[in-house]
Formats: C-alpha cells, structure tokens, sequence
C-alpha cells in the first residue's frame, strides 16, 4: 500500500512526465515548421534583405523577464512567501500580455513597411513569419490560462511550501515557451 507522500510523489511524476511529452511534441511541431522555412529560402521570391521588426524585440526581453518572475514565484512559494507568489504571478501575467501586444505591434510594423503575408503584394517570407509567431502565440495562450488558473488557485491557498506542483508546472510550461520564442527570434533573425 502507498503512503500519502508516495501517491503525490507519483502524481507529480506523471504530471510533469506528460508536461514533457507535450513540449516534445511542440518543439516537433515548431521543428517542422522551421524545416519548411528552410526549404522555402530557396525561391526566388524569398527576401534576402528582411529586418525584424523592432518590436519584436522588446517583446523577446519581455518573455525573458516572464520567465524570471514565474521562477521567482515558485521560489517565493517554496518559502511560503504569499505576498511575493502573489505579486510575481501578477508580473508574469502582466508581462506574457505585454509579450501579445508587442507582437501585435511587430505585425503592424510589418504592415507599415508594406510587407504582407499574402495578396499579390504578399511575400513567403512573411507568410512564414506569421505562421511561427500566430502559432507560438497559440502556445502562449494556453500559457496565460494556466497562469490565471494558477492565479486562482493561489488565491483558494492551494499552494505552499510542500503544495507546488501547479506553480511548477506553469513555470516549466513558461519557461519552454521562452526557450521555443527565443530559438524562434534567433532562427528568423539569422537565417535569411
């Protein structure tokens, strides 16, 4: 018979060992894509002479300070720290939003120098950039429905110093996220 602290040990094993199958799946995924894109320099339509737009580079610092906060969080509630969970919880929402809307912004640089993912003014090259950031965003959106049920979650006091795992799986999820953006932002802005 299992004891109580044997069953939460296998839980929390089997939660995070399906955290990982599907991180492996979307890096596959994002593996693929990024492959096509690959495959996709070759035409003679591809723009060799293609900045990123600035915005997304503030919103790769912004990810980084996401994932800061959220390893913050879970030390703070490995301390039994409420006050600093709650308020790197906060951050870290208010940062993976802030992440959206500069994302948004980068697609409306985009726009403004006239550089289209589709239509006869369209181009592969920014097909293929919207396509990895609409998709990695899609990720994200998930990301920021955990953190708000993790949010929920701490506010019931469900979590403390022995009762993390909800806070640690939200911040391996975000921190995979950040990993993929960034893995992302470097391929685009290096392969051209």
């Amino acid at each position: 018979m299992m004891t109580p602290e044997e069953h939460k040990a296998r839980t929390a094993r089997s939660y995070k060992l399906l955290l990982i199958f599907a991180m492996i799946s979307m890096t596959m995924m994002f593996a693929g894509l990024t492959s096509a894109l690959v495959v996709s320099k070759s035409r003679p339509d591809w723009l060799k002479d293609f900045q990123m737009p600035s915005s997304f580079f503030i919103s790769t610092a912004i990810i980084l300070l996401a994932s800061l906060t959220i390893h913050l969080a879970k030390k703070a509630i490995k301390a039994d720290d409420r006050t600093k969970t709650t308020l790197f919880l906060w951050l870290t929402l208010a940062l993976g939003l802030g992440f959206v809307y500069f994302q948004f912004q980068g697609f409306g640089q985009l726009l403004q120098s006239h550089l289209y993912p589709t239509g006869g003014a369209g181009s592969i090259t920014i097909a293929f950039l919207y396509i990895l950031v609409y998709v990695h965003l899609a990720h994200l959106s998930g990301g920021i429905i955990s953190l708000l049920i993790i949010i929920y979650n701490h506010f019931k006091q469900k979590y403390n110093s022995s009762q993390f795992l909800g806070i640690e799986l939200g911040a391996m999820y975000w921190h995979f996220l950040d990993f993929l953006w960034i893995y992302l932002f470097l391929f685009l802005y290096f392969f051209k």
